[in-house]
């Protein structure tokens, strides 16, 4: 009896049109090009345009390239796994409305919430459900709309130039070939850190009702973030994950084609790559166009590297993140 593993198929990614520089900030905050560049290495970001794009449309556009690429009919999809901090209702969450706007009637939907991480965290659920029989094809989806939350003042500053907006999506699909297939995915979390990268409010936990002018006048809907606690984390988890995905599958740092971490500072993935002895060819960044964009980062560049050329099929893939939570999570992939 052969054995059931579960393969990406295609990739698909939407970023909105409208592109924010760093000189654009400038207007809003006392900040620079070179100061934004030199701390996170990003150039640009992209903002969605109001009654064009939706947390859910921009996922859809995702998710048709997606299809569209893997020869795979929309009706073929039985599950859809979706990432996103940023869902366009409090409830239900974004997944349902891409599925109507998919025409997938009666399909499951999966809303996961693993900020940074969710991304690999729905590419894990997606790889058990299929492994064990219970599903054939699964849109793997991360979206984000960041910019609507984001504090674009100089009290604000140190988080609003990180992040942007868009969407990524993969078709992942049963196979019996175990040369072509997602290997391991490796999930971690330490809620201890939980307060180190959160937004308090809106939340349920609250005397009264949930959002009241108290709320509002506190301020705590804005992101709050201990910057250094994240990057000394993040360096080590990163490195850990990694490794762990190799171990697990009797693999070693130099078997690797190629590394996508999650975008979320050049100086993060820049320092892992030096840990690891990676060169910089096999480690993919593109925050320099896009910013972080938490869940969506890693389909992102995901879909660019492939696009570039730089993922071929027998390749050995890793991708990579960690975030708030705090999360990190790792997948190996024999292209």
């Amino acid at each position: 009896m052969n054995t059931t593993y579960a393969s990406i198929k295609g990739l698909g990614f939407y970023v909105p049109e409208t592109i924010v520089t760093n000189q654009d900030l400038t207007q809003h905050m006392d900040t620079s090009d070179a100061w934004i560049q030199e701390r996170t290495g990003i150039k640009q970001r992209r903002y969605f345009t109001y009654g064009k794009d939706t947390n859910a449309s921009m996922a859809t556009a995702a998710s048709r390239m997606a299809l569209d690429r893997s020869q795979v009919d929309t009706k073929e999809v039985d599950l859809i796994v979706y990432a996103t901090i940023t869902p366009d209702y409090y409830f239900p969450g974004s997944a349902f409305l891409m599925q109507r706007e998919l025409g997938l009637e009666g399909v499951g939907v999966i809303d996961i919430r693993n900020q940074c991480s969710g991304f690999v965290y729905a590419l894990s659920i997606a790889d058990q459900f299929i492994k064990t029989g219970m599903y054939k094809t699964i849109l793997v989806v991360g979206s984000e709309i960041q910019s609507t939350f984001l504090n674009k003042s100089n009290e604000g500053r140190g988080v609003a130039v990180i992040f942007g907006d868009g969407a990524g999506a993969a078709v992942v699909q049963a196979t019996t070939d175990p040369e072509h297939r997602i290997l391991s995915t490796h999930l971690h979390a330490d809620g201890r850190y939980a307060e180190e990268l959160y937004v308090r409010d809106p939340g349920s936990s609250r005397e009264g009702r949930w959002l009241t002018e108290e709320t509002l006048s506190g301020g705590n809907y804005n992101v709050t973030m201990n910057g250094n606690a994240v990057f000394k984390h993040a360096v080590v988890r990163f490195a850990e994950v990694i490794q762990e995905s190799l171990a697990a599958n009797a693999y070693k740092p130099e078997d690797l084609a190629l590394l996508v971490p999650h975008q979320a500072n050049i100086r993060i993935s820049e320092y892992v790559r030096q840990q690891m002895n990676l060169p910089e060819e096999k480690v993919f960044n593109n925050i320099q166009k896009y910013g972080n964009t938490t869940a969506a980062s890693i389909p992102i560049a995901l879909t660019e590297a492939y696009e570039e050329g730089r993922i071929k099929p027998g390749d050995l893939v890793c991708l990579a993140a960690f975030g708030s939570g705090f999360t990190w999570a790792s997948a190996l992939i024999k292209w």
